[in-house]
C-alpha cells in the first residue's frame, strides 16, 4: 500500500464525511452511514496510524515499552482507533493533514493518560530475604515537568506545533515533513524554531539556574 494511494483514499472519506453523512440514519447491516465511513476510513489509514504510534510510543514514551505495562504499538492503536471513532462523530477534519494532526493528538493524551495512571499505582511490594526494592526515583512515568511540557506542545500554534510534531515527535526529516504539509523546507525550518523558541520562553523556569539573570 504505497503512500499516494493511502493519502488519495483518506482524502476521499474525509470529503465524503463533510458531505454530511448522517450519524444516527440506519445503513447497510444496522451501522449509521457515517461510522461506515469513519470505520473505512480508519481501516484505510491503520497502517500510516500504526507506524505514527510506534513513532510516538519509542521516542517520547519509551517507559511504556517496558514492565509493568510492555505497551505494544498494536495495543496503543486499538485505544487511538476508539477514541477517533468518537472524536470523529464531532470533528471534521477537511484534510488528510488535518486528520493526522488529530490522530497524534489523541495518541499523546492517550500515552499521558497511561503515565498518569502508572505513576498513581502503589509501588511494588519489599522482597523478602534482603533483595533491595526498586528506588522511589525509579521513572514510572512522566514527571510533572514532562506534563508541562506536553502541554506546552499541545498549546503551541497550529502551524508550529504540526512542525514540531512531525520533526520531534515522529521523527520526520525536514524535507519530508515539507511533503506532508505542503509547504517548503525553509517553512519547515521557520516554523520548527519558532515553536521552540515558544517552548523555550514558556517553559523558561526550567532552565539551569547558572544562566546569566536577565539573559534571554
Amino acid at each position: 500500500m504505497d503512500e499516494a494511494s493511502t493519502t488519495l483514499a483518506v482524502q476521499h472519506y474525509l470529503d465524503e464525511l463533510a458531505g454530511g453523512a448522517p450519524a444516527e440514519a440506519g445503513g447497510g447491516c444496522g451501522v449509521p452511514p457515517h461510522d461506515q465511513i469513519v470505520r473505512a476510513l480508519l481501516d484505510r489509514a491503520a497502517r500510516r496510524l500504526h507506524q505514527l504510534c510506534a513513532g510516538v510510543l519509542h521516542r517520547s514514551y519509551p517507559r511504556l515499552t517496558r514492565p509493568p505495562l510492555n505497551l505494544r504499538a498494536a495495543e496503543m492503536l486499538g485505544a487511538v482507533v476508539e477514541r477517533l471513532l468518537r472524536a470523529l462523530r464531532e470533528a471534521r477534519p477537511g484534510t488528510v493533514r488535518q486528520f493526522f494532526a488529530l490522530a497524534t493528538q489523541h495518541m499523546r493524551w492517550e500515552l499521558l493518560g497511561m503515565t498518569q495512571c502508572l505513576d498513581k499505582q502503589p509501588p511494588a511490594a519489599e522482597l523478602r530475604d534482603g533483595l533491595i526494592p526498586a528506588p522511589a526515583a525509579s521513572d514510572t512515568g512522566l514527571t510533572p515537568d514532562a506534563r508541562r511540557m506536553l502541554a506546552a506542545i499541545d498549546n503551541l500554534p497550529e502551524d508550529e506545533r504540526e512542525a514540531f510534531d512531525l520533526v520531534r515527535i515522529q521523527g520526520m526529516s525536514q524535507a519530508e515533513a515539507a511533503r506532508v504539509l505542503g509547504v517548503s523546507v525553509m517553512t519547515v525550518n521557520r516554523r520548527l524554531n519558532r515553536g521552540l523558541k515558544l517552548l523555550t520562553r514558556a517553559l523558561s523556569d526550567l532552565r539551569p539556574t547558572k544562566n546569566v539573570p536577565g539573559s534571554d
